[in-house]
């Protein structure tokens, strides 16, 4: 996991997708006022301040966070990952490495659980994911096809992923992936983009997990340790992922 890094390749779509959020909601109010484009256009460019960027956010209307799409490019998340944040499809696009097309043989590279980063195991576990590769290798070298061959990649292969949606379903997924119930690696890249996104825009991406804004929705299931509603990304990854915080270097 100290190998994972984010980036937001099209940070101008956040102001735009500010100034969309005040624009849309001053919209529904002032429409009767707008008689041709040059009135349409004096309310885009209207200013507006912070805090108006802050109320409209935290209204219950997501259509306002919708008319933009910011695009996260993730490097070194493991296919696990890809396989757990792809479950997110609504107002989400999302465009992975492939195993059809890519070629692993002398390239694969792979991700250490948080847990296992420190450990004992750790080199036990390098060993069973590089013997797998191992196979790939062979099946790719007698014939086989990169697709079939790909079968036998372990989850915990290294991947590059971009990820395409709206502030709104930003929210969505960063609510919900930063919970404690999830997976440490979903958790640590969701943090890292959150934090990205946060300090482009603290008043449209304040907020966090459901424990953060109100009760915990786990039920039963909850975690018991709520995060505080005042952390913010990188306050929860030193608390949380303190190796990671501290620049691990053990590879």
């Amino acid at each position: 996991m100290n190998k994972i890094e984010t980036c937001v390749l099209n940070p101008t779509a956040i102001a735009e997708a500010e100034n969309m959020l005040v624009c849309a909601a001053r919209l529904t109010q002032r429409g009767h006022s707008i008689k041709c484009m040059r009135g349409f256009m004096d309310l885009y460019e209207k200013e507006y301040t912070e805090q108006t960027v802050a109320n409209l956010a935290a209204l219950p209307h997501p259509t306002l966070q919708k008319f933009a799409v910011i695009n996260v490019a993730v490097v070194g998340a493991s296919r696990r990952f890809l396989a757990q944040i792809t479950r997110h499809q609504n107002e989400v696009k999302f465009m992975s490495a492939s195993l059809q097309y890519s070629d692993y043989s002398d390239e694969a590279d792979f991700v250490v659980p948080y847990e296992l980063l420190d450990s004992p195991f750790r080199n036990s576990y390098i060993l069973d994911c590089k013997n797998a590769m191992e196979q790939y290798k062979a099946m790719a070298g007698v014939g086989v096809s990169n697709d079939s061959s790909g079968y036998l990649t372990p989850q915990a292969l290294r991947n590059v992923l971009i990820i395409s949606a709206t502030p709104y379903q930003w929210k969505h997924m960063i609510g919900q992936r930063i919970c404690r119930r999830n997976t440490a690696e979903t958790r640590y890249v969701m943090l890292k983009i959150w934090k990205e996104l946060y300090e482009l825009a603290p008043e449209l991406f304040s907020g966090g997990c459901f424990c953060m804004t109100g009760a915990c929705k786990e039920g039963k299931m909850s975690c018991g340790a709520p995060i505080s509603p005042l952390a913010t990304p990188d306050d929860i990854i030193k608390a949380d992922f303190p190796l990671l915080a501290g620049g691990f270097k053990n590879e």
